[in-house]
């Protein structure tokens, strides 16, 4: 075979897993697992056998579809984790993660939505993720400046309050979350220290 013609094909099989990728990405963050392959494929343009040719399993799908984005958060919480300060540390993950989940819904939805452990590698990653956020909470409390009655799951409640952000365009968005990060670090604060928050933003059911 021609180099050039298996370049091509080498192309067009890369251009189909992009496609199939950015397409599962949405299916399983709006319509959950239950989506089928088929119509996966359908939307992709492709056959289904071109999915499958790409990933065996709707599981390893569904994990490709968000692994660039899980390993991003998993950073996020491990370098929180790693500051010399607890607080301070607690605030940078509460702010990036606030700020991803808002840039990226579907996987907002895919972190926060229970799945059959059949997704063995994101529900793992996601898991060991949540443990080092528990640890980060935990030494934020040992610190004193973490309220006592906040859990994990208050931190889970506020990303998927955040990923309810109607506006349409991506930098309103990350403006809004923002806000929303600096009320939740303020409500988790053990004591009060109120200070500026970032300006407002116009969406949805706001005055004129």
């Amino acid at each position: 075979m021609k180099p050039e013609v298996t370049h091509k094909l080498r192309s067009d099989a890369s251009d189909n897993r992009a496609r199939i990728l950015a397409v599962a990405r949405l299916a399983f963050a709006t319509e959950g697992l239950d989506v089928p392959i088929r119509e996966i494929a359908r939307r992709s343009e492709v056959g289904p056998a071109t999915v499958y040719r790409h990933f065996p399993t709707k599981e390893a799908l569904f994990t490709a579809a968000f692994a660039e984005q899980m390993t991003v958060c998993s950073a996020v919480v491990e370098e929180g984790l790693a500051a010399a300060d607890p607080w301070r540390g607690l605030c940078l993950v509460i702010e990036r993660l606030l700020e991803m989940h808002a840039l990226d819904r579907g996987f907002s939805r895919a972190f926060t939505s229970q799945f059959p452990r059949t997704i063995e590698h994101f529900t793992a990653d996601r898991d060991r993720t949540l443990r080092m956020l528990h640890e980060l909470v935990r030494r934020a409390k040992e610190s004193g400046d973490l309220r006592p009655d906040i859990v994990l799951e208050d931190i889970v409640l506020a990303l998927m309050a955040n990923e309810g952000i109607r506006a349409e365009a991506a930098d309103l968005r990350v403006a809004a979350s923002r806000r929303f990060a600096a009320l939740i670090i303020q409500s988790f604060r053990a004591a009060p220290s109120p200070t500026p928050l970032p300006p407002a933003v116009r969406l949805p059911l706001t005055v004129r």
